[in-house]
């Protein structure tokens, strides 16, 4: 094979580039809903339509940044490759059924793509039947001819530590050597979707870039923050700052030489260390992958520390440094499709909704963090529901007991019950390390922690300027008693559909329930989390009802032993008509937001029927929703079909500002809507209008964030867990009214 002749080059800065170009309207930052999500079931990224990764936290969801440029244009890091010419169409998609991202760049002058992923393994794999923890870019042109520029610079820890760049040369790594590969070519998936990468063709031919770029973070010790914490594995995957390298294979088909990929070191403007930026042109039939990993020198010398010995560290070396070539990274691409095709197939919806439906899982299988069960409420932290100084920026990632509760139900509707019961593991873990009080926190690390403490980092501007950018949860210790009803309802669910409750799983169950027969009647700081004072919240006393009723349940359907049985009913009927009584605003005919605040419209309310507190057609309900509905210059909470939780300018939560409209209440209006149709057909119609109209609001490729604004915006943590499970949940349910009435 001849040497190759294209040069890598940096790119100038008077270069007119996509990634520039698409950036210029937000100062710099790319519209929150232009991201797609890669992931492997510990940790994610968010990858821009214009080939940029601005977001990674790097080895688990909750570790520290790796690029955080979403936060931070100037020092957030990032990741990208995109062509150097800015006129020419992106597009974004999934592969079928996976999680596997293509970015699509068209032109005149050729299409090239970007495809990116984290290895999942499969059983059976032809590659590695366990997972190689990687991120994996794949560049590639398909048609004609187009010039690409990469820049990787990384920022560490929150883009707190400063690290160093050494660029090792091939006698550090595997000679660069061609290897022709067509005669052990085979029929697989892989095939099926990139047929335009012929394996068959005599002249394939493919090397290990002769380059390795590592980059060596400095280790910080931190005296506050996320990682201060009596849980040893949180401290570890909360502090993990680890030396990462950047390795690439080069692959060409055809007559002809394959590209010279060069990695050239940058500086870069924050100061924290060097980058590598490359500039390279691929023709058809030309492509290259990149991968990012933890070097596996660091963690052998970690495993080393804890007394593993010579010949286990070895045989992880060889374990997890694989042999790198062209047709190894084709292999782990094949098995990561085929690992989300096997997963999905077990979805057993089959509604109006289907391709909707079948992402919203795939998104919550993203969000779940494997070892445990745990399911992130979102990947990302401090994307502002508002723009502007409002303050209402949180990290999500952490395991709130109400989404994951809903995230349960979610899986059990689709018939995914292998992931019920890994969260039913996690709910037996976290119920037999309670409060002192006998309570649950309302929520929880990915490892079952309790502290997660609040800390701001000033030296992030915020998305688009919006600070504060904080990481850990304030939250944690609050008191919300609508998280009881919202679990207990799920471990009903799951006796019912997936695993009957054993004895033990009875017991916490049983004490959870005494739980809140002792304290429904406190005020606390309900669903929405309000940094305000302590009201008694209409949604959680209707969640304490349910709480109870669904343990009154599990004694009748399975003869569970229970004691205070009788209390138990006398304290349910107690909370249904105190909510009748205090919650009723009798002169404007709506169920109000609290009972010390009779004047506030809540659209959590809309969850009346939905957890059978009441029917959809009871008449106090249909003129709540009614009231909800109409636009909030009229005293109601809805503007466009699209429902605020609640106003933000009349209701104190604490907090400053506007936000924008709530995507999981709009979701709950549309299945309330259908709830209610069997006294009203229009209510069914205009669920299917309101359902249709919401999923409009989702991204390109099918992801929603927790608030949408008066543009059509995507606002907040992104993509947001609990809005996927009420696409799912209202998705079920309308359906299941469209065929009742149709019959």
């Amino acid at each position: 094979m001849s040497n190759p002749v294209v040069v890598a080059t940096s790119p100038s800065a008077e270069d007119c580039r996509l990634t520039d170009a698409m950036r210029r309207s937000l100062r710099g930052y790319l519209p929150i809903d232009q991201y797609g999500l890669i992931g492997n079931l510990h940790t994610a990224a968010l990858v821009g339509m214009d080939g940029s990764i601005d977001f990674m936290c790097w080895p688990e969801f909750d570790s520290p940044s790796v690029f955080c440029r979403i936060l931070d244009k100037d020092k957030g890091g990032h990741f990208v490759i995109t062509p150097e010419n800015c006129d020419l169409t992106c597009k974004q998609q999934y592969l079928p059924f996976s999680n596997v991202l293509s970015t699509k760049f068209l032109s005149e002058e050729g299409v090239g793509s970007v495809t990116d992923y984290m290895h999942r393994p499969r059983p059976g794999s032809r590659s590695h039947g366990y997972m190689l923890p990687w991120l994996m870019r794949t560049v590639e042109v398909i048609r004609g001819e187009l010039t690409f520029d990469l820049e990787c610079f990384p920022a560490f820890d929150y883009a707190r530590a400063k690290h160093t760049l050494e660029i090792q040369d091939a006698g550090h790594i595997e000679k660069q050597h061609p290897s022709k590969h067509a005669s052990e070519a085979e029929e697989s998936i892989f095939q099926s979707v990139f047929m335009h990468w012929d394996l068959t063709e005599e002249n394939a031919e493919s090397f290990v870039g002769a380059q390795r770029a590592v980059f060596t973070p400095e280790q910080i010790e931190h005296h506050d923050g996320m990682g201060f914490t009596s849980n040893p594995a949180d401290h570890v995957a909360q502090t993990a700052v680890h030396p990462m390298d950047l390795r690439f294979v080069v692959g060409c088909t055809g007559s002809g030489s394959c590209p010279l990929v060069r990695l050239e070191p940058t500086p870069h403007k924050s100061g924290l260390g060097d980058g590598v930026t490359s500039r390279f042109t691929l023709i058809e039939g030309q492509r290259v992958t990149f991968i990012m990993r933890t070097t596996p020198e660091y963690v052998s010398s970690e495993l080393a520390k804890t007394g593993v010995g010579a010949a286990e560290i070895e045989m992880y070396y060889v374990k997890y440094n694989p042999t790198l070539s062209m047709k190894f990274v084709e292999r782990v691409l094949e098995d990561t499709l085929l690992y989300w095709l096997g997963w999905i197939r077990s979805c057993a919806y089959s509604g109006r909704w289907l391709e909707n439906v079948e992402r919203s899982a795939l998104i919550l299988k993203l969000l779940t963090y494997e070892p445990t069960g745990a399911v992130v409420a979102a990947v990302t932290f401090s994307l502002p529901e508002a723009i502007g100084d409002s303050g209402r920026n949180w990290d999500y990632r952490f395991t709130w007991v109400r989404d994951s509760a809903f995230t349960m139900y979610a899986f059990m509707r689709l018939g995914l019950n292998k992931e019920a019961k890994c969260y039913m593991n996690f709910v037996s873990k976290i119920c037999r390390s309670k409060n002192p009080d006998g309570g649950l926190q309302i929520m929880y690390t990915l490892r079952g922690g309790r502290e997660m403490p609040e800390l701001v980092l000033p030296h992030l501007e915020g998305y688009r300027g919006c600070a504060p950018v904080r990481i850990g949860n304030g939250a944690a210790d609050h008191i919300q008693l609508d998280i009881y009803g919202e679990l207990l309802d799920a471990v009903y669910l799951y006796n019912k559909y997936s695993n009957p409750l054993s004895y033990d799983e009875w017991v916490d169950v049983r004490a959870l329930v005494d739980y809140v027969c002792d304290n429904y009647d406190q005020p606390d700081m309900g669903i929405w989390e309000v940094r305000g004072q302590r009201q008694n919240f209409t949604y959680s006393k209707i969640q304490c009802w349910v709480a109870v009723d669904r343990g009154l349940r599990l004694v009748e359907k399975r003869d569970f032993p229970c004691f205070t049985i009788d209390r138990w009913r006398r304290v349910r009927d107690t909370i249904y008509e105190e909510v009748m009584e205090k919650a009723w605003n009798s002169e404007h005919e709506y169920f109000a937001q609290s009972y010390e605040n009779k004047d506030t419209l809540d659209a959590a309310v809309l969850a009346m029927p939905l957890v059978f507190f009441c029917d959809g057609t009871d008449p106090r309900f249909i003129k709540t929703m009614r009231r909800i509905m109409l636009p909030p210059h009229r005293g109601g909470l809805t503007a466009n079909n699209l429902v605020f939780r609640y106003n933000a300018m009349e209701t104190d939560d604490g907090l400053s500002g506007e936000e924008g409209a709530f995507s999981l209440c709009t979701f709950w209006l549309a299945e309330a809507l259908a709830r209610a149709s069997k006294s009203n057909l229009t209510m069914l119609y205009k669920a299917q209008v309101i359902m249709d109209e919401m999923i409009m609001y989702g991204n390109h490729v099918g992801l929603f964030s927790e608030e949408v604004d008066k543009s059509g915006k995507h606002l907040g943590n992104f993509p947001q867990a609990f809005t996927h499970i009420a696409l799912i949940s209202a998705a079920f349910n309308i359906d299941r009214a469209l065929k009742t009435n149709h019959k």
